[in-house]
């Protein structure tokens, strides 16, 4: 059971409620979620320990991805533990400390994740129009800046939210109809007007989100656009291929982060438990598939990994013939 609707203005705890109507299913549904989880620690990490070890991978594309994986690690990691929790041992208490500190790395690397897109948009871009400046308008140091705006893009427009959040009296109940502290759903249990607090945080996403959106689709229009005039038609293929599967994990993650967001504005009438179960999605698939279009549809990481798991196997089959030869001289003895 919850905790009884007190007035307290300075809650210790909050209480997640889970997904609303789904109580009884929380078991089951943590069980693919967790699966999610263990790919995506296990795609991104690999991703990590490729391009760190083989230098020929330090190049423009292979570096964004590295920060994208980061940002996966991250988003997934400060999400789906705690939700595990909550689904698989009624953990349902939350730090208020706690609560704000998730709902910054959820808002901010979001946000990051949303910037990597474009900013590997933008390579993919420079690559196919314009292969043979790619090296020189894509320099390492450019790289670096790249992602160090990003970042910071994310943490200076996030950074007020826990800020605003932990100034506001909390007089009305203290459940959070949520499985993590969304922004959203923490506002409302403030008992003043919350009104521009939540235009601000709607605005800065809706910003984020339509700036990062636009530079995406341009970018893919103009590659399409050269590839489309490629004058063989294996690369052609080959190239849209690519760019189809980077198009789908984009739209996934830009798709429900849109659903979310128009339905805080717009869909009073949209049932709770649709709402957030789309919510945890926009979370959870993009960490999921990220290191499967981007890992293991890109043949260099692909024959890494393949070459690495090879030798091995042939390391580990030495070893094993030879204990089985030390076993056979002791036999004879």
């Amino acid at each position: 059971m919850g905790p009884a609707n007190k007035s307290q203005l300075s809650p210790s705890t909050f209480w997640l409620m889970g997904i609303p109507g789904l109580e009884h299913l929380h078991v089951w549904i943590g069980i693919p979620f967790c699966s999610m989880y263990i790919v995506a620690v296990m795609g991104n990490v690999t991703i990590l320990a490729v391009v760190r070890a083989e230098r020929s991978l330090h190049e423009p594309m292979f570096l964004f991805l590295c920060m994208l994986s980061v940002t996966d690690l991250v988003l997934s990691t400060s999400t789906l533990p705690r939700m595990l929790c909550l689904f698989w041992m009624g953990a349902h208490d939350f730090a208020f400390d706690a609560c704000l500190t998730q709902m910054f790395f959820i808002h901010s690397f979001t946000a990051m994740e949303s910037g990597f897109f474009l900013a590997m948009a933008i390579d993919r871009y420079v690559a196919i129009c314009d292969p043979l400046r790619h090296a020189i308008i894509l320099t390492h140091n450019r790289i670096a800046q790249m992602g160090v705006a990003v970042v910071l893009r994310g943490v200076g427009f996030f950074t007020p939210h826990p800020i605003l959040l932990k100034q506001l009296p909390y007089c009305r109940s203290r459940i959070i109809a949520h499985t993590y502290c969304e922004f959203m759903a923490v506002v409302k249990l403030a008992c003043v007007d919350t009104g521009a607090t939540k235009r601000y945080s709607l605005s800065v996403a809706s910003v984020i989100g339509s700036c990062d959106g636009f530079f995406i689709a341009l970018s893919y229009v103009l590659i399409l656009r050269a590839v489309f005039r490629l004058p063989s038609r294996e690369a052609s293929l080959k190239a849209l291929g690519t760019c189809g599967s980077h198009v789908c994990v984009i739209l996934v993650f830009y798709s429900t982060a849109v659903f979310t967001f128009l339905t805080h504005r717009f869909g009073h009438n949209v049932a709770p438990q649709v709402h957030i179960f789309i919510a945890n999605m926009y979370l959870l698939v993009p960490p999921f598939l990220n290191p499967i279009v981007y890992g293991i549809r890109t043949k260099k990481i692909r024959e890494y990994v393949v070459s690495f798991l090879r030798i091995k196997v042939s390391d580990v089959s030495k070893v094993i013939c030879r204990e089985n030869d030390n076993i056979g001289r002791k036999t004879d003895k």
